[in-house]
C-alpha cells in the first residue's frame, strides 16, 4: 500500500470513499468545501491506495488557537475515512501515522481530533480539554474524552493554552455534536 499527497484529479477519489466510509455524503460535502476553503490552508490531503485503487482517505487543515496565533502551528484531523472493505486492515493507522510524520516534517506543533476515544489515543492522541485546549464547540462532558491532541513538538503542550478556531467550513456546531 502505498500513501501519497491527493492531487486535485484525485477528488472524484477522495469524495467517494468518504461516501462509502460513512454511508452519507456529510462529509464528502465537508471535504469538498475545505479542499476549497482558503481559511483551512496550509492542508494535507493524503490517499491509501492499494494495487492501483483508492481505498482511504485523511485530511490535515489548519486551526488557530486563541491568543497564540503566530507561536504555534497547528493542524485538526478531520475526517478520516476507509472504503468499508478496507476497513480493520490498518489502512486508517497508516495515513495517520504518514499525515503524523509529514506535519512533523513541516514544523507543525500540534494536532487535534474529535475522534473515538478508543482509537486514536494509540497513535499519541490524549486527552485537549484537560491541557487547557478548548473545543470550537462545547463537548458534553460525557464526551470530553473524544476531543484530543498529538503534540508533535515537545515542550508545546504545558506552554500553551486557548480556543481552537477552525477553518471556516469545520467551524460549524453541527460537526462539533454526537
Amino acid at each position: 500500500m502505498d500513501i501519497e499527497i491527493a492531487a486535485d484529479s484525485d477528488s472524484g477519489d477522495v469524495l467517494r470513499i468518504q461516501t462509502e466510509a460513512f454511508g452519507h455524503d456529510k462529509e464528502a460535502n465537508l471535504v469538498n468545501r475545505l479542499l476549497n476553503d482558503d481559511t483551512a490552508r496550509p492542508l494535507l490531503s493524503l490517499l491509501a491506495v492499494d494495487r492501483k485503487e483508492a481505498v482511504g482517505h485523511i485530511l490535515f487543515t489548519r486551526v488557530r488557537i486563541t491568543g497564540n496565533e503566530d507561536a504555534v502551528s497547528a493542524m485538526i484531523l478531520a475526517p478520516l475515512a476507509v472504503l468499508p472493505k478496507a476497513q480493520g486492515t490498518g489502512v486508517g493507522g497508516k495515513l495517520i501515522e504518514e499525515g503524523l510524520y509529514r506535519l512533523a516534517e513541516s514544523k507543525v506543533d500540534l494536532v487535534f481530533v474529535l475522534g473515538h476515544p478508543g482509537y486514536y489515543p494509540r497513535f499519541g492522541f490524549q486527552p485537549a480539554g484537560i491541557r487547557g485546549f478548548e473545543a470550537p464547540y462545547p463537548i458534553p462532558e460525557k464526551d470530553a474524552a473524544a476531543w484530543m491532541v498529538q503534540e508533535l513538538r515537545p515542550g508545546v503542550i504545558g506552554n500553551v493554552y486557548g480556543k481552537i478556531i477552525c477553518a471556516d467550513p469545520l467551524d460549524e456546531p453541527e460537526h462539533w455534536r454526537e
